[in-house]
């Protein structure tokens, strides 16, 4: 089974301040912990976030998609990164959120949620494709 984590920040926490200096021992904290996730066989993917305003966001309006200049949403909504494991359940894939590193302000909430595969389809919807 595939889940992605995703990491956001807690609406109660103190956001970190971006023009702080970077925190080497942190970032090596959560390569150390991909290298764990990689060497253990169940690391598909993982990947950061860019601040929200370096992004865009696409809406719907009568069946077609446009372009909208936000707003966007709060910051404490926002996801900062993601991590997508295959593992053989959900309580494995808790076990690895529970093992995360944490500190930059944008990973306070991790959610596990499995990824939609073959199995989760109609039988029948797999043979139109």
């Amino acid at each position: 089974m595939r889940f992605i984590i995703t990491a956001q920040s807690d609406a109660a926490s103190t956001p970190s301040d971006p023009l702080a200096e970077f925190d080497a021992k942190l970032f090596k904290a959560y390569m150390r912990f991909n290298e764990e996730m990689h060497t253990a066989g169940v690391l598909v993917a993982s990947e950061g976030l860019n601040p929200a305003a370096q992004g865009a966001r696409i809406a719907v309006a009568d069946r077609k998609r446009f372009v909208v200049d936000g707003p966007f949403a709060e910051s404490e909504e926002l996801v900062g990164g993601f991590y997508i494991i295959e593992v053989e359940s959900l309580d494995e894939a808790i076990g690895w959120a529970l093992r995360a590193p944490c500190g930059l302000g944008t990973d306070d909430i991790l959610e596990v949620r499995q990824l939609t595969g073959s199995d989760d389809l109609p039988a029948g919807l797999l043979q139109i494709i």
